[in-house]
């Protein structure tokens, strides 16, 4: 079956593309950014989780967030930004949503979702950067 021409316009965008790689990668910039502004927090979160040392933890957590996302949303280098969004994900999930671990059913089953999520993520910024690969 062939794609109607009006969908097949907008998915040959460049537009378009750049607005679905900006959504895909919101959660990591817009964290970066508020890491950047609140940078005691991202401190105190980066040592709650017994991540040290905290400031070098925080600065390549931007330097990734915000890096990444850029690269992703650009589509230069896309499969290098996807990988290291990618890479932090699948880091960070383990580290803040071990849903294994967590005794009360209500509570797991919500650790549940936000790491299957997370995987979820992962998959979609793979698929940007197959795409973009595709494009090159």
């Amino acid at each position: 079956m062939n794609t109607p021409a009006p969908v097949a316009r907008l998915l040959g965008d460049r537009r378009f593309a750049a607005v679905a790689a900006a959504l895909l990668t919101l959660p990591y910039w817009t964290s970066g950014i508020a890491k950047l502004f609140d940078l005691g927090g991202a401190l105190g979160e980066a040592r709650h989780f017994g991540l040290e040392p905290a400031a070098l933890v925080v600065a390549l957590t931007i330097a990734v967030q915000i890096g990444g996302s850029l690269l992703v949303i650009l589509g230069r280098q896309a499969w290098l930004g996807a990988g290291a969004l990618g890479v932090f994900t699948a880091a960070a999930t383990l580290i803040a949503h071990p849903f294994w671990e967590v005794a009360d059913p209500m509570a797991r089953f919500h650790e549940r979702n936000t790491f299957l999520e997370h995987v979820g993520l992962i998959g979609g910024l793979v698929l940007a950067a197959i795409v973009q690969e595709r494009k090159a």
